[in-house]
């Protein structure tokens, strides 16, 4: 579908950068980009939003997938809603980021090419390969919070709290909210609800497993983790942008149209379908 969209919406050759590709290339094509277009699910926004954030070039979402809570048109629209959006139609809408930062034997390690990394969905620590949970000591602010014995700790973003977090049964936050949410995975020990954490806050996360243990920074960046390890979380200062259309107020109604039901409309009972 990609290919089809350039060859009849964007025909010039300066106008169009199909792919991924690594971080470094796309980054550096993107420089002189007024545009960025996705098509396939959350999954291509959160890979495409690393090369933006930060700066002001926003995301048109094409979805391909199930649910798509970040993509904007539908596969079967888009041919018809793409040129208005090029000709400058639409509005502006702006998430907040998470930075992640991890450290060990009080100094800060790599997480990939750099020493912290931003997520636009959420950061989770999970168990290893070995079936034994996770153990962690949370901290928010500097002050001890509680301990995890689960199968894993998600702090999301409001854009991530209709992601895994949501899975597990975690809140819904407006996504333009800048709050977020600290929620255990099927916890034996510690606090089992979640909690919602102004932008102001800091969550580390000390790892008290003497196994294996894991960090995944928006569901496809992996860290191996040892014992000790401090995970640290904030409101990253950097953000997404995504183009939008209609009204700035029908995120809910849209909200429950992707979770696969609606409000039936002076019937006083939900319709699923």
């Amino acid at each position: 579908m990609a290919r089809k969209i350039k060859d009849e919406l964007c025909p010039g050759e300066n106008s169009w950068i199909e792919g991924i590709g690594s971080d470094g290339e796309l980054k550096s094509n993107v420089i002189k980009t007024d545009m960025l277009i996705t098509v396939g699910g959350d999954g291509t926004i959160l890979r495409a939003a690393r090369t933006v954030v930060g700066q002001a070039i926003p995301i048109l979402g094409i979805n391909l997938g199930r649910l798509g809570f970040m993509t904007e048109l539908r596969s079967e629209d888009a041919f018809k809603r793409i040129p208005h959006f090029l000709d400058g139609g639409g509005w502006t809408e702006q998430r907040s980021t998470l930075e992640v930062m991890v450290s060990r034997d009080g100094g800060p390690i790599a997480l990939g090419e750099r020493e912290y990394q931003i997520a636009l969905n959420d950061v989770v620590l999970a168990r290893g390969a070995k079936p034994r949970l996770m153990q962690a000591k949370a901290f928010v602010d500097g002050s001890e919070f509680t301990s995890y014995r689960a199968d894993a700790v998600i702090i999301s973003s409001a854009t991530g709290s209709t992601g895994y977090n949501l899975a597990v049964g975690g809140p819904i936050l407006h996504p333009t909210a800048d709050e977020m949410i600290l929620k255990p995975v099927a916890p034996h020990v510690g606090l089992a609800t979640a909690v919602v954490l102004p932008s102001t806050s800091e969550v580390e996360l000390l790892i008290e497993s003497d196994h294996d243990s894991v960090l995944s920074v928006d569901g496809f960046l992996e860290f191996p983790l040892q014992i000790r390890d401090v995970i640290r979380v904030k409101h990253s200062q950097q953000t997404v942008f995504f183009v939008r259309e209609g009204s700035r107020q029908r995120f809910y109604d849209t909200l429950t149209r992707r979770l696969g039901f609606a409000s039936g409309i002076g019937s006083g009972r939900a319709i699923f379908y």
